[in-house]
C-alpha cells in the first residue's frame, strides 16, 4: 500500500523549494491508539511527510528521470507535536543535487511554530537499470504521477501547473 502524507503543495520553486501541507485529522487511524487521550502525528510519519516533500522536490529538478529513493536522514530535531485539527507546513530547501543523489533542508510548523527540522539525503536509481526490475517499482512515492495528485498552482493565475 502506497501512503502519501503531504495533502497539497502550496507553493513550488523548480530546483530551489517547496511548501506542502498535512492536515492532522483525527479520523486517521494511526492517530487513535498515538497517543490514548493525547493523539499527535507520529514523528516517524512526520518525517516521511517532509522526505515527501523534499523528494518531490529533487525529482521535479530531473524531470523525474530518477526514482528518487530516501538514503539517510542525519540530522532530525522535533521541538512539539501536531494534533488533530492543526495543519502542517512542510518547508524544504533543495541544498545539493546531482546526478547520484541530493540532500534538502525541511522544517515542519503549525502557523508560527516550529514542530520539526531535518536534513534528508536522497539517492537516485536509474529508471532503466536492469537491476530496477527486482524492485516492486509501484511503491516508489516520488514518481511523476504523485504529481497528478498534488497539483501545483501558478502562483497569481490560480492555473495548473
Amino acid at each position: 500500500m502506497r501512503w502519501y502524507w503531504v495533502d497539497r503543495f502550496i507553493e513550488f520553486n523548480s530546483g530551489q523549494s517547496a511548501k506542502a501541507v498535512k492536515n492532522v485529522s483525527l479520523s486517521e487511524e494511526h492517530l487513535h491508539d498515538h497517543f490514548p487521550g493525547f493523539p499527535v502525528m507520529p514523528a516517524s510519519l512526520m518525517i516521511e511527510g517532509m522526505a515527501q516533500t523534499g523528494g518531490i522536490l529533487l525529482g521535479e529538478k530531473y524531470n523525474f528521470e530518477y526514482n528518487v529513493i530516501l538514503a539517510k536522514v542525519p540530522k532530525v530535531e522535533f521541538h512539539s507535536w501536531a494534533c488533530p485539527g492543526d495543519q502542517l507546513i512542510y518547508a524544504a530547501t533543495l541544498e545539493n543535487a546531482g546526478e547520484q543523489g541530493g540532500a534538502v533542508q525541511v522544517t515542519a510548523h503549525v502557523e508560527d511554530r516550529l514542530v520539526a527540522e531535518a536534513d534528508i539525503v536522497f539517492v537516485h536509481l536509474s529508471t532503466d537499470d536492469p537491476q530496477l526490475s527486482r524492485i516492486d517499482q509501484k511503491n516508489f512515492v516520488f514518481k511523476m504521477n504523485l504529481m497528478d495528485i498534488l497539483t501545483v498552482g501558478k502562483a497569481g493565475t490560480g492555473e495548473s501547473k
